[in-house]
Parts: structure tokens; C-alpha cells; sequence
């Protein structure tokens, strides 16, 4: 008969239980689910066998780090091969609540380890009277233990980079595309709104941000003389549509209008000219957010299109994950739905649509060119995601492919090979990282490998040059080969072959 034991990873320590009448236990699991609140009873079937405390909070974080990936942590090995070893080989079965750590364990110890029947009971009425069952421990302190590494735990958990944050640019794409919403709508109200007293404007500015600028300067039309034509010149970019301002003001059919209604439309107008410029600095912030966070991306599809791409993800690393045939539709899953239920033709792009690439291309090659770019961003979003050290080479690359792509469906010019691209690409972005002092991960496997041929060689010499004369030829003559420029090849095996014949 196997004896129970049952492990519990506390924010303490690591704990074993043993649980007596373990036959007699599994056959009524009900009087156990029954008992696990009762301290009384469940004190009666489960025993304090062994406990090991944290020596510090770091190694605690360590330990459950390593437990939350299914990996047993040296800590917790040597306690169950301590406590193991003073069994004497009994029949042990250790309960536990993760199957992935218990198959690690039995790797490491040689220990059968469960995770069903009774164990997750026993598990729940361990985790409910812990505090009771280990002497010197108050519910106090367990609180105060299970807070602190709860709080590293998820610190640990959630710790990124502040400059590669793309929470930041799905929060600037959404206020983007209200800003253009609201300064469109705002902007036509002051169209409106002016063209009581001065409809002729509307036609001689046509641009939203000018005519907001021109409202807010002109007020009222009977006041605007020769004398402000520099001053009107500046906001209008234009000497041509300054002058036809003021000569239509001369003779405009607008009516007159009151002081205070002036004052309210040039307030308004005021706020249009805010907006508007809080948006191209908006503009500007997210191209400098999409540089940091996703470099190559934005060298292929522009800032707001793959910020676009980021937001409907959810996060660079969700977008990161989808395979190319998901960023195509991604944005048109209304009308991918539509026409599965249908049975009609799939749209063939979603957000990728906004690009220059598509608009570019000729009709019958939209979706072979929608299918090809979206091959490429998702390549350019994972080497976004993954990439430690940012850089836009890949981006540029892939972008020069597209380009390639679309002169081949025009004019039939067969464009380079991925794998040739992709290989200028990583020497391109080899030289960049030595020119910034940062060394890829490839480049330092390199320089490691040298220094251990390196080291090799010098030991080599060594003892050559210990060995005496007749060892050094024998290294030279199997490092350099015969005169022909082969290798040598091994005598001894033959004889061995031979002797083992003769005999």
C-alpha cells in the first residue's frame, strides 16, 4: 500500500503533507469534501511531514517563476530528495496540483506523482487551514507573505519597455480618427455658420483649417481694406486669393450680422484652428511611437495604416501571431461573415485597402497584390515583436519587394528572391547594430566561437610543443593531410580488421 504525500507551494516556503488512510480516504470522497472545512476532522487525516522556507523574497519570486512554467526549481528538488531519501524506498505517491511539474518531478526523482481523486481536496483544505497546520504561522503573517509575493509576481509579470509600449499608439490612432471626425464636422458648422456674412470665402477657400484661420481674421467683411492684404497673404499662402478676398468682401450679398454673433463664431472658430493643429502634433507623436515601437511596419504601410493594423490586433504581439491570411481581411470580418453565410465571393482586403500599394495596382491584380502585402506585414510585425534591438532595414526591404511585385504584374520584370533580400537585409542590419556599438545575437555566436577555436589552437600548440618533436609531426601531418590535399587516412583500424581475420 502507497503512501500519500501531498506537496503545497506556499508564498512561505514548500510544504509536504501526508494524508493518512490513503485507501480508505479515495473511497469516500464525498465525507472529504465535506471535511475540508472542518479543521477538526481534516487535522485528523493530514499531517505536517516537511517544511522549507524562502530564505529571501527574490528567491521565493525565483522559485514560483519557475513553478508557473512547469519547471522544478533547485530548491524545491533538493527538499524532496531530502525528505525522500529518509524513507527508505518506501511506496510513496506525491500529490500535486500541476500535471506539468508533477512529470517534471518524476523525471527528477524518480517519485509518481497525481493530481487526481483526492488530491485536489486535500489541496483545498491544505490552502484553507495552512496558517493552522504549520506551527509559529499566524494567518497574519501568511497574508503578509502571500501580498508582498503577489505583488513581484505580477510586476515581474507585467514589466515592459516604456518606449516599445503599443498601448500608446492604439490610444493615439483611436483619438486620431475622432480628431478627423470632429474637426470635419466642426469645420463644415463654420462654413455654415460664416457664409451668413461672407458666402463668396467658401468658394476662394475651400481647405477647412485656412477657412477656420480666415473666419477667425476677417470677422467682420465691411473692416477689411488693402492694408491687411500682407497679413491675409500669410494665412491664405497665396498673394492671388488674397487680393479676390478682399475684392469680394467689396461687393459680397452676405448679410450683416451682430457684434455678438461675430464674437461666438470667432470663438468657434478659434477652437476649429486648435484642433486642428493638436492634431498634426498628434500626427507627428504617433509617427515617433511607430518608429520606436514598430520600425519596420511603418516603412512598409505608412504610420496610420499599421497603427490601424495594431489596434484591431489588440497589441503588436496578437498581431504578431496571426498568419497572413487574417491580416488581409483583418477590418472586413463583417463582410467576410456576410459571404460565408451567403455563399458569395470573400473580400479580398480589410485595413490593408488604405495602402498606396493596392490603389496603385490595376484591377485584375488587386487581390494578388493585397495577398503579397499582407505576406509582408506579417513578417514585418513579428520581426517587429521579437526584434531586441529596433531597425527599419527589414521594413525597407520588404517594401522594395512590394515594389518589385508591382512592376513584375505591369511590365513582367521578374523580381529577386526572398531569401536573397532577406539575406542583404540581416548583413544591413549587422553593419547598422556595429555602427550603433550594439551586437546582434548571430555576431556575438560568432566572436564566442572564434575565441574557442582560439583557445583550442593555443592548446593544441601546447601540447604539441610539451610532447616533443614526434608528436608535433603527427598533429601537423593529421591537420595538414597527405601532399595531394586529403586526409589522411587511419591505419590502425585496418590492422585491428586484419589481425581479428588472421586470428
Amino acid at each position: 500500500m502507497s503512501i500519500l504525500y501531498v506537496l503545497y507551494e506556499h508564498a512561505a516556503g514548500f510544504s509536504v503533507f501526508s494524508v493518512k488512510e490513503f485507501e480508505e480516504v479515495s473511497m469516500f470522497l464525498p465525507q472529504v469534501e465535506s471535511s475540508v472545512t472542518d479543521f477538526a476532522k481534516f487535522n485528523s487525516i493530514v499531517k505536517l511531514a516537511g517544511f522549507a522556507p524562502f530564505k529571501t523574497a527574490i528567491a521565493a519570486l525565483e522559485n514560483i517563476n519557475a513553478i508557473s512554467e512547469g519547471i522544478v526549481p533547485q530548491d524545491l528538488l533538493h527538499f524532496l530528495d531530502d525528505f525522500f531519501a529518509k524513507l527508505k524506498k518506501k511506496k510513496c505517491t506525491l500529490g500535486i496540483a500541476d500535471a506539468k511539474l508533477g512529470a517534471a518531478i518524476t523525471e527528477a526523482i524518480g517519485v509518481q506523482c497525481s493530481q487526481v481523486g483526492v488530491v485536489p481536496e486535500i489541496l483545498r483544505g491544505v490552502r484553507f487551514h495552512f496558517a493552522k497546520l504549520v506551527k509559529g504561522f499566524t494567518e497574519q503573517s501568511a497574508g503578509v507573505a502571500q501580498l508582498g509575493l503577489g505583488h513581484s509576481y505580477s510586476r515581474a509579470k507585467v514589466k515592459f519597455n516604456v518606449h516599445r509600449s503599443d498601448n500608446m499608439i492604439i490610444q493615439s490612432i483611436a483619438l486620431l480618427d475622432q480628431l478627423d471626425k470632429d474637426v470635419n464636422t466642426f469645420s463644415m458648422r463654420i462654413r455654415e455658420w460664416y457664409s451668413y456674412h461672407f458666402p463668396e470665402l467658401v468658394k476662394i477657400v475651400p481647405d477647412n483649417y485656412m477657412f477656420a484661420k480666415a473666419a477667425k481674421f476677417i470677422k467682420d467683411r465691411k473692416n477689411l481694406t488693402q492694408d491687411l492684404l500682407e497679413d491675409l497673404e500669410k494665412i491664405v499662402m497665396d498673394s492671388a486669393k488674397a487680393q479676390a478676398i478682399i475684392d469680394a468682401a467689396k461687393m459680397s450679398m452676405g448679410m450683416d450680422i451682430s457684434i455678438v454673433d461675430l464674437m461666438n463664431i470667432e470663438l468657434f472658430a478659434e477652437r476649429v484652428v486648435k484642433l486642428s493643429e493638436y492634431r498634426k502634433k498628434l500626427s507627428t507623436y504617433l509617427h515617433n511611437k511607430m518608429n520606436l515601437v514598430a520600425p519596420n511596419l511603418q516603412s512598409l504601410i505608412g504610420d496610420q495604416v499599421g497603427a490601424r493594423l495594431i489596434s484591431h490586433a489588440g497589441s503588436l504581439t496578437n498581431l504578431a501571431k496571426y498568419p497572413a491570411s487574417t491580416v488581409q481581411i483583418l477590418g472586413a470580418e463583417k463582410a467576410l461573415f456576410r459571404a460565408l453565410k451567403t455563399r458569395s465571393n470573400t473580400p479580398k482586403y480589410g485595413l490593408i485597402y488604405h495602402s498606396s500599394f493596392i490603389g496603385r495596382a490595376g484591377l485584375k491584380n488587386k487581390g494578388r497584390i493585397s495577398r503579397f502585402l499582407a505576406n509582408k506585414c506579417s513578417i514585418a510585425s513579428r520581426i517587429d515583436c521579437f526584434l531586441d534591438q529596433p531597425t527599419s532595414v527589414f521594413g525597407e526591404s520588404l517594401k522594395q519587394q512590394v515594389e518589385d511585385r508591382l512592376k513584375f504584374y505591369e511590365s513582367g520584370d521578374v523580381p529577386r528572391k526572398n531569401i536573397e533580400v532577406m539575406k542583404d537585409a540581416i548583413e544591413a542590419a549587422g553593419q547598422e547594430a556595429g555602427a550603433n556599438g550594439t551586437a546582434t545575437p548571430q555576431s556575438e555566436k560568432k566572436k564566442n566561437k572564434k575565441k574557442k577555436r582560439g583557445a583550442g589552437e593555443d592548446e593544441t600548440e601546447a601540447n604539441g610543443s610539451s610532447n616533443g618533436n614526434g608528436a608535433a609531426a603527427e598533429a601537423a601531418d593529421n591537420g595538414n593531410g597527405n601532399d595531394n590535399g586529403e586526409p589522411k587516412k587511419k591505419k590502425k583500424k585496418k590492422n585491428k580488421n586484419k589481425e581479428a581475420v588472421e586470428a
